[in-house]
């Protein structure tokens, strides 16, 4: 479905002067395997961009989890750079639909009900996305910024209902900013995806990808990510986290 010319990749990387960007591409990332963290936390560190994280605590390649204690590092970090954060659930909980009453029917993929089906009230989904910012408190010391994203960016009436109810903005992802990098790398290989991005990708879009993801076995990021910020950055385009998003700046980061 597409092609590409390939975008050569600078061994210096070029830092695009404010007043020249053509347009700003909001880049976040939702945990996953963990896989890629530390390559993917390098390389915007190197490209000087800031991002936004969503977290939810998910079985890493290091037999650990996101949000356990081992991860603090890897967080504070982050938050130190100012870099944004949100809530994807702890457990990583997906919607199975609404139910009578504002209830909602949920599945978490991890934690004590792992593969599940349960029913939730408003109130209990509502604390199952705090648990994210009191664990990630513990980590870092820093509160969540007041936004959310439910797992697979599958929302219902009630689910929303419930986000907003305790005070969480649901931010998911442009069509062209989803990267791809949950599909059968067979289908759909990596610079097949990497020409998408920079084809299709405009002023204000909001980028998706994972820290890692477990089945796909041609991972995305090493091959893509710098690829893909050099390319951007070739056109113009700056980067900020979804505080500076015209749609998502008057929501404020927590209080401690």
């Amino acid at each position: 479905m597409l092609t590409v010319p390939v975008i050569s990749v600078a061994t210096t990387v070029a830092t695009t002067v404010a007043g020249s960007c053509k347009g700003t591409i909001y880049l976040t990332f939702d945990t996953g395997s963990q896989s890629q963290a530390e390559l993917i936390a390098a390389t915007l560190r190197r490209h000087q961009i800031k991002a936004t994280f969503f977290l939810a605590n998910e079985k890493t390649v290091q037999g650990d989890y996101s949000l356990d204690m081992s991860w603090s590092p890897y967080w504070k970090k982050l938050a130190e750079e100012g870099h944004a954060f949100g809530s994807h659930t702890f457990d990583h909980v997906y919607v199975v639909g609404d139910l009578p009453e504002g209830r909602i029917a949920v599945k978490p993929q991890f934690g004590a009900h792992a593969g599940q089906t349960l029913q939730w009230t408003a109130q209990e989904y509502c604390q199952e996305l705090r648990r994210v910012d009191q664990r990630f408190f513990a980590l870092t010391g820093k509160k969540l910024d007041l936004y959310w994203r439910a797992p697979g960016g599958k929302l219902t009436p009630n689910l929303l209902k419930a986000g907003q109810a305790c005070g969480y903005q649901h931010i998911g992802w442009s069509p062209a900013g989803f990267s791809g990098d949950e599909l059968s790398s067979e289908k759909f290989s990596n610079p097949v995806l990497l020409r998408n991005l920079l084809d299709k990708l405009r002023d204000g879009d909001i980028f998706m990808a994972h820290l890692g993801i477990w089945s796909r076995k041609q991972a995305w990021a090493p091959e893509n990510l710098e690829p893909l910020l050099s390319g951007l950055e070739q056109k113009s385009f700056c980067f900020a986290t979804l505080r500076e998003h015209p749609a998502y700046q008057n929501l404020k980061q927590q209080k401690k």
